[in-house]
């Protein structure tokens, strides 16, 4: 009878027949119920028959639940989630700063390229042509940006970050390993650089420009006082290290060069074409590149007051006629003082500009930015600072730009 209704074996469902007992069938009073509404059926038989088979069901104990494997980083993610996740972060793992690298460390690298693992380091989503990854490591999960060079280059990379001690506006290099054809330097992560925050505000209040450009400055200051010249300053260098987005970091040292001695001068043409000092463009000689760096401070300052490059064009020979020539306008709108250290810094002689140190000491960045209708002060307290870089061009520059004309002409 049974075989015949099929339906009636399905509904005793796997706990009900689970644990058989000699004085009958545990469930039976649940089935009686459901089987008494079909009145083509005969109780008694049926129980026999319920019975027979409960002496022959076999007592499966219930498993424990299965323990989830962990997932390595090297294994080979499945098709449906090819794209690796972003790990959970940790807490920073405090890792003490390291100039050594370690010896040929672990490399492993799956299928699809995505994620290389260097030591205890997991590398995502690289960027800027493979030259940086988001990193993470393994045990503490904790996160980290990493820069990758030639193993050749590594001597002439590190030499500056030797040279510096720690300055809470310079990133700090938390290790470095050497593989056999690349060293990869870990560093504390940024939350956004300078370049994306401007580009999002268009300008910034001279109250929060005067705070961020502070920290910038200090950060160039203390490379020179080691003998560190950065050549290739820009909003994209500095990063924000809080959510709040008030603190910055220069990220890397990696095209800065180290002085042998006071000296400064500079021979090499090295820069971003928006942000590089005339002289660079004009001199066949040599060049000051700490006074190098300070014009680039000039364009990072003209950029976050005015919201554009002070000198721009989508032709790169006229952006470096416009750069040579060295004149540009300050739309209305910013405080005399604020005016006044922009002048300072885009003065198209080096030596008339301030160095890294005296930007630092000017009344706008003293004031933090409030607007007043002082007149500028010099660092050392003398009055007229505006009349020192006048808006005119000066003798030179007009006979050097009829120079010009004429050789077009």
């Amino acid at each position: 009878m049974l075989e015949n209704k099929p339906e009636l074996s399905e509904q005793l469902s796997a706990k009900q027949m689970e644990v058989p007992t000699e004085q009958g069938f545990p469930g039976f009073s649940f089935l009686k119920r459901r089987v008494s509404h079909c009145s083509c059926i005969l109780m008694q038989p049926f129980r026999r028959l319920v019975l027979q088979m409960s002496r022959n069901v076999q007592v499966i104990p219930v498993a424990s639940p299965l323990r989830k494997k962990r997932v390595d980083f090297e294994d080979t993610p499945d098709s449906e989630a090819s794209k690796p996740k972003r790990p959970r972060l940790g807490p920073v793992s405090g890792l003490t700063p390291c100039l050594q690298p370690l010896a040929q460390p672990p490399c492993a690298v799956d299928q699809d390229s995505r994620v290389l693992r260097i030591g205890p380091y997991i590398l995502l989503e690289p960027r800027e042509e493979g030259h940086s990854y988001r990193a993470v490591h393994t045990h503490t999960e904790t996160e980290y940006s990493c820069k990758v060079y030639p193993a050749r280059s590594y001597p002439e990379t590190m030499a500056p970050y030797g040279h510096l001690s720690p300055h809470p506006n310079v990133a700090q290099v938390a290790e470095v390993i050497q593989g056999d054809q690349n060293v990869y330097i870990f560093f504390q992560p940024g939350r956004g650089d300078m370049h994306s925050h401007v580009r999002c505000r268009k300008r910034l209040p001279e109250r929060e420009a005067a705070g961020l450009f502070r920290q910038m400055a200090e950060a160039v200051a203390h490379c020179h006082d080691h003998g560190v010249i950065l050549r290739d300053l820009k909003l994209r260098k500095f990063l924000f290290v809080d959510r709040e987005r008030t603190k910055l970091v220069l990220e890397n040292l990696e095209d800065a060069c180290l002085l042998s001695g006071p000296d400064d001068s500079l021979s090499d043409k090295h820069g971003c074409p928006a942000y590089v000092g005339p002289e660079i463009l004009s001199s066949k000689n040599s060049y000051s590149g700490k006074a190098a760096d300070v014009w680039s401070l000039g364009v990072v300052l003209y950029t976050m007051l005015v919201g554009r490059y002070p000198f721009q064009d989508t032709e790169p020979a006229m952006l470096f006629s416009k750069i040579r020539r060295g004149v540009f306008s300050i739309p209305d709108g910013l405080s005399p003082k604020a005016r006044c250290l922009v002048r300072c810094l885009l003065r198209k002689t080096p030596s008339e500009r301030l160095t890294a140190r005296e930007i630092l000491l000017h009344p706008w960045l003293a004031s933090g930015g409030a607007a007043s209708e002082d007149s500028c002060t010099n660092p050392s307290g003398e009055q007229g600072l505006e009349q020192v870089v006048p808006d005119t061009w000066s003798q030179e520059e007009v006979e050097e730009e009829e120079e010009e004309e004429d050789l077009h002409s």
